[in-house]
């Protein structure tokens, strides 16, 4: 692990979010004065997952849910860890009148900047703070090992958890992968990311897991939601134990491979009920 992540990872959860906007406020003013963010962009500064062109990123990552999931502009869609709308924002011009987004996350501040920017222009466009426990992003809140999602069973077409399960323990994203199966109806297609890994894994120089805990790794000791990686034999079990089928695994790039070759950073799982 890098020296910078590791310093940001021995923060305390709200000092991380006051960090990353303290780095960033005078790029954001700059921004805000000249006009060069529109209002569905947030600043930089409350982007708090992933990295790189929030925008493009984002827009980047839908068409790989038409390309690989068929995703369709009548869907009813579940955004697992909505964050500060990287997801919700580029599908707000594919989803149409009869389509429907139902996003939640236990980050408070992205929840409500979603509310007022999405929610207030697109009313099928919903989000939900949800209180519980990581310790990546939060210190305190609700078990995710039993958290039941405020859905009614069979309500989506299609869900989404990206870059979630990465910050997950076993016991979660089985919990989690229960209620994706109980919300999807028959058919349904879930797009999931994920570090897999298995006996001939090469981990790579900067970006490794060192804490082995047998089918899972973590990356690190103290904050153990940073990082999560999960043995794919015991994951692919996991996934049929609670009712879904694995449709296809794509490899991402995090693990060496050729950028060219890779659809994302991280490991991509296509889980249909």
């Amino acid at each position: 692990m890098s020296l910078n992540r590791k310093i940001f990872y021995s923060l305390p959860p709200a000092w991380r979010f006051a960090a990353r906007r303290l780095y960033y406020l005078p790029l954001d003013a700059w921004e805000a004065l000249s006009g060069q963010r529109d209002g569905l962009t947030p600043p930089r500064g409350m982007i708090y997952t992933g990295g790189g062109d929030f925008r493009r990123s984002g827009e980047q990552t839908v068409v790989l849910f038409k390309q690989l999931c068929g995703l369709r502009p009548q869907h009813s869609v579940l955004d697992i860890g909505s964050g500060i709308g990287r997801i919700a924002i580029p599908l707000t011009r594919f989803l149409n009148e009869k389509g429907r987004y139902e996003g939640f996350d236990v980050v408070k501040k992205g929840v409500d900047w979603c509310q007022e920017r999405i929610t207030a222009k697109f009313p099928n466009f919903q989000f939900q703070y949800i209180s519980l426990e990581n310790d990546l992003y939060r210190s305190d809140g609700g078990s995710a090992s039993s958290f039941r999602f405020p859905y009614e069973d069979a309500s989506f077409d299609f869900a989404v958890a990206n870059s979630v399960f990465t910050h997950m323990l076993p016991d979660e994203v089985d919990n989690y992968l229960s209620e994706l199966r109980r919300v999807l109806r028959p058919g349904g297609v879930a797009y999931l990311t994920f570090f897999v890994f298995d006996e001939k894994t090469a981990w790579p120089t900067g970006f490794d897991f060192p804490y082995d805990c047998g089918h899972y790794r973590l990356m690190d000791d103290v904050v153990k939601s940073a990082n999560v990686a999960f043995e794919e034999a015991h994951l692919r079990l996991m996934i049929t134990k609670n009712g879904l089928k694995v449709r296809d695994l794509h490899y991402g790039f995090w693990r060496g491979l050729p950028k060219l070759e890779c659809h994302d950073f991280q490991d991509i799982v296509i889980v249909e009920r």
